[in-house]
């Protein structure tokens, strides 16, 4: 049980704004060695743990030397694991539009220079380029995505502002161009929005069929989670909850199984691999 003052620390600091900065910590993992990563200490955040499963998952579906994409990095969770995977060799774009968690994002991409690759991106993927709002239910930021698209309840949205948004197909078609034969993973985490940000990246999954992992926010309806599904099904893909991925007697999710939980990632893996 939560102490009741540490409780009332959590329920104060959702209400009123505070700059959280972060510490260093380090892990020792089999394959990769030590490891830094910079924690955020906002009083919302659950501590990192960064551990060699994690980066073997990744492994799977990431060699060296590919280009991976998390699309609502945070502090860099999972853009650290999936960049292991991808190697010094290889390029993790980590986008986050929240500025007060970005900054930390950015000291994670300095770390472990000599086994990753990590370039941060301070802007949210939207279909076209301007400001969009960005919304929480906490008053420092520790969480939230672009609304206006998907279902959400009145206490998500209390705390907002104005981000960047670019479309994320023309950015990468202009900027790395040369990188997306090597596109192996694309990683979504957007409060919901997930399902519109696949939408503005038809070409690039047609063309170069990444495995895709996802979230099924849990205030998405079931007709958001039915336009999730057909979003990522449409390109030839078989979707699978991550937990079930590695298991022998796995089996693809349904429209229909889209509802059988409330709040689930997903992996989606192109037929042709």
């Amino acid at each position: 049980m939560i102490p009741l003052f540490d409780r009332f620390k959590k329920k104060f600091a959702k209400k009123v704004f505070k700059h959280y900065g972060h510490k260093l910590v380090e892990f020792d993992l089999k394959e990769e060695g030590k490891i830094q990563f910079a924690q955020w200490l906002h009083e919302g955040e659950q501590p990192v743990v960064i551990h060699q499963s994690t980066v073997d998952f990744y492994k799977q579906f990431i060699n060296e030397g590919s280009l991976v994409i998390d699309i609502g990095a945070h502090t860099g969770d999972t853009t650290v694991p999936m960049a292991l995977a991808a190697g010094k060799t290889g390029l993790t774009l980590g986008l986050e539009p929240n500025p007060h968690v970005y900054h930390v994002l950015e000291v994670n991409a300095t770390l472990n220079r000599e086994k990753t690759n990590i370039i941060p991106l301070n802007f949210a993927a939207t279909a076209n380029d301007g400001e969009f709002t960005f919304a929480s239910g906490d008053a420092s930021f520790n969480n939230g995505g672009i609304i206006g698209f998907s279902s959400n309840i009145k206490k998500n949205i209390r705390h907002t502002f104005q981000v960047q948004g670019k479309n994320l197909e023309n950015f990468l078609k202009l900027e790395y161009a040369s990188w997306l034969s090597k596109l192996a993973l694309i990683k979504i985490d957007a409060e919901g929005y997930d399902k519109e940000i696949l939408k503005t990246m038809s070409i690039i999954i047609d063309n170069y069929k990444p495995v895709i992992i996802t979230e099924c926010f849990k205030h998405l309806t079931v007709e958001e989670r039915s336009d999730l599904f057909r979003a990522i099904n449409n390109h030839g893909y078989q979707l699978f909850f991550v937990d079930e991925f590695n298991r022998e007697n796995r089996k693809p999710i349904s429209m229909d199984g889209m509802n059988y939980r409330k709040h689930f990632d997903l992996i989606a893996i192109p037929n042709s691999k």
